[in-house]
């Protein structure tokens, strides 16, 4: 393209104007008609898009706000649920507790009852047995007592002697007592 000015850089007399925003010529039709754009851009922004805008951004508004709310409120029901069921597991330990004491205290009776009566049953073995160890004694000192009356009067006789009956008994009756 051939370029419309000369050597001065003026633009030739004839020549088709450059970019006709920048004509000075039509400069006011120009901002007249921006302006009445802006104006209509104005109105149907704040008559139609923004109103709409507006209540979307209500609505969102109440949803948050409804739904904190709820959100409270369920934070408060498992707050209570979890103190009544702190309450239910404290009041269920205490039961467990008092359950065991008495089971405790009810299985210690009836040891100390069996106690009770296996000492007595021991005591009574214990009294009879002594009564046959006794009895076995007085029957063991008799029989060591004969044997040592016989074994007296075979030693006497060994040794060439005759021995009394009645003297070799009241010998070994005096060693036997002390």
């Amino acid at each position: 393209m051939a370029e419309n000015t000369n050597a001065a850089g003026e633009v030739a007399v004839g020549a088709p104007p450059g970019m006709p925003q920048l004509d000075i010529g039509t400069f006011d039709n120009q901002v007249f008609w921006l302006l009445i754009t802006l104006v209509a851009i104005y109105f149907v922004l704040s008559r139609v898009a923004l109103p709409r805008i507006a209540a979307i951004l209500a609505e969102r508004q109440g949803t948050i706000t409804n739904d904190i709310a709820a959100a409270e409120d369920l934070k408060s029901q498992a707050e209570a649920a979890e103190a009544a069921y702190d309450k239910a597991l404290a009041d269920a330990r205490a039961e467990a507790q008092r359950i065991a004491g008495e089971t405790k205290a009810a299985i210690q009776a009836d040891l100390d009852v069996a106690i009770e009566k296996a000492d007595a049953d021991i005591a009574a073995k214990a009294a009879e047995s002594e009564k046959a160890i006794a009895e076995i004694r007085a029957g063991a000192m008799d029989a060591v007592a004969e044997v040592a009356k016989d074994t007296a009067q075979e030693i006497v006789a060994a040794m060439g002697g005759k021995a009394d009956a009645k003297a070799v008994a009241a010998a070994v009756d005096s060693r036997m007592k002390g």
